[in-house]
């Protein structure tokens, strides 16, 4: 196999003219140089330099392999210079996760944030629940995963994974707006509602499974579905009623109203990242950029 320094030491010899040339440029002695040609030499197998006067002449075949060199040279100044910017965390493309009303509130405004800023970090997007993302995360199959959890359901992270907190946001009572003012907000007058849930085994039902038990009574669950936006809309046809996080609250239909749950609940956000990627500076650029996206996000005003 053809050294690929010797070949760039041809390139410079077409381009100096002279070993003492190269030499200089290079910091090294002639004779170092003179050896390096000679070893690419025997490495090709045929001559790729002649002797014209006091001066080496490429012959067509160190001609066709000084043109190698160069373009060798010029991909090693990319990587030099796209490995600059790696270290500099602006140039990367990194998988994320996240559940989905963080894929529509922060994801997508990352997406438009990324792209205004002309920048060359770029993200491919998985919606999972956060047990999914965290698995996947752990398997090394997404580089950093924007997840949640609940008050009343704290999140550990497992070996190996690093959270970051991003903020937190209250759960809030969706009721149909035909309801009285004065309805009282505790759970415990809520039990003999109908009520809109995730699906079995989800952080989100086992908050509010969670959230009722503290209350004193089981959900009577009439719907099943981690689309919010369905269950708020069941809600103002009257079928039942939710707990829901109030960045839920933006895709909420008329004829639904939001009241605070007592217990309250919220709910927590944060982003995680194996231990291993800590170093990353272009996944701390990413992380960062998600930290403040988020942060206008999760500190609107609670719902009254």
């Amino acid at each position: 196999m053809l050294d690929a320094r010797r070949l760039q030491l041809l390139a410079d010899l077409e381009r100096l003219g002279t070993i003492a040339a190269v030499a200089s440029e290079l910091r090294q002695t002639a004779s170092g140089v003179s050896m390096q040609l000679s070893a690419l030499e025997r490495e090709a197998g045929v001559p790729l330099t002649e002797r014209q006067g006091r001066r080496l002449r490429l012959t067509a075949a160190g001609t066709q392999l000084a043109r190698h060199g160069r373009d060798l040279a010029a991909v090693l100044t990319l990587a030099e210079l796209e490995l600059d910017s790696i270290r500099a965390g602006s140039l990367g493309k990194y998988r994320i996760a996240a559940f989905p009303t963080a894929a529509r509130t922060i994801v997508a405004p990352l997406s438009r944030h990324l792209r205004d800023a002309g920048g060359a970090l770029d993200v491919e997007l998985d919606v999972l629940e956060p047990d999914d993302a965290v698995e996947a995360l752990r398997a090394g199959r997404i580089d950093a995963a924007i997840v949640h959890s609940y008050s009343n359901l704290p999140r550990t992270a497992p070996d190996g994974i690093h959270l970051e907190q991003l903020g937190s946001e209250p759960v809030v009572l969706a009721v149909p707006d035909t309801e009285p003012a004065d309805t009282a907000h505790p759970l415990r007058n809520r039990s003999h509602e109908q009520w809109m849930a995730a699906p079995d085994g989800t952080a989100c039902q086992r908050m509010l499974l969670q959230a009722c038990a503290t209350a004193g009574f089981e959900p009577a669950i009439a719907v099943r579905t981690i689309d919010y936006s369905v269950q708020l809309a069941l809600v103002a046809a009257g079928t039942g009623v939710a707990l829901v996080p109030r960045m839920a609250v933006t895709e909420a239909p008329a004829g639904v109203t939001f009241r605070t749950p007592d217990p309250a609940v919220r709910r927590e956000v944060a982003v995680a990242i194996r231990q291993s990627s800590l170093s990353d500076a272009g996944l701390r650029a990413l992380v960062d950029t998600i930290a403040m996206l988020a942060t206008r996000v999760l500190e609107h005003p609670a719902v009254a």
